[in-house]
């Protein structure tokens, strides 16, 4: 039983999944490595299909013809939501697909702006991240100070 929760204390994220832990003078990203990142974005990728598929039935089964134009608007007030959340999830799956590229071209994992370490743990929490943190975060204050 001990044993059992522990396991699922392992799992963190909204993915599941074990977070790696290096060894002792690994090399960065290296085939575990970029193995374990395949296998979270593979996983997400599938689960946002999922979704998409789930939503289209949906869409299919409520859709209905209200004679009240109050309950049309609601009904098209939702299914527009709804669309919109699988735009942002469509962008999300072409963004997961340039990720796998990345892991193909072994160019997974440094940071876009300046070639530094990107990091597991900041991987782990957003696998599509293509900028480190510092530079992240100076991206963050230009696009504050333009708007």
């Amino acid at each position: 039983m001990a044993a059992k929760k522990k396991a699922e204390r392992d799992l963190i994220g909204p993915f599941s999944f074990k977070p790696y832990h290096p060894q002792k003078d690994e090399e960065y990203m290296n085939q575990d490595q970029e193995a374990h990142f395949r296998s979270i974005l593979e996983r997400w990728k599938k689960d946002l299909m999922e979704e998409v598929d789930r939503t289209v039935h949906h869409m299919q089964d409520e859709a209905a013809s209200f004679p009240d134009p109050n309950d049309r608007a609601t009904q098209e007030s939702e299914f527009s939501l709804e669309l919109r959340t699988r735009d942002r999830e469509r962008k999300l799956i072409k963004k997961i697909d340039d990720t796998i590229e990345l892991i193909d071209s072994h160019e997974y994992g440094y940071c876009e702006a300046c070639g530094v370490e990107i990091g597991i743990r900041r991987l782990e929490a957003r696998p599509t991240a293509t900028l480190c943190i510092d530079c992240k975060t100076l991206d963050e204050i230009r696009e504050k100070q333009m708007s």
